[in-house]
């Protein structure tokens, strides 16, 4: 099914701003764990935070080839 540009362009946005939404709630959760207590929970989160961030970043930049 072909997609046209404005439609992608509208899908990468949403894409961008929910996984960036989902970035932030996953790093305020790691800072409110007890390093000491919880490290390999702590640890983890921060993981999927950085994977998270590296997903908007990929996600933006095909965002910028899709507009042009």
């Amino acid at each position: 099914m072909p997609v046209s540009p404005a439609s992608a362009v509208a899908e990468l946005s949403a894409t961008a701003e929910a996984v960036n939404g989902y970035r932030r709630r996953i790093g305020q959760l790691a800072a409110g764990f007890d390093r000491g207590e919880s490290e390999d929970i702590v640890s983890a989160i921060y993981e999927a935070e950085r994977s998270l961030e590296i997903a908007e970043r990929t996600v933006r930049r095909a965002l910028r080839l899709a507009a042009g």
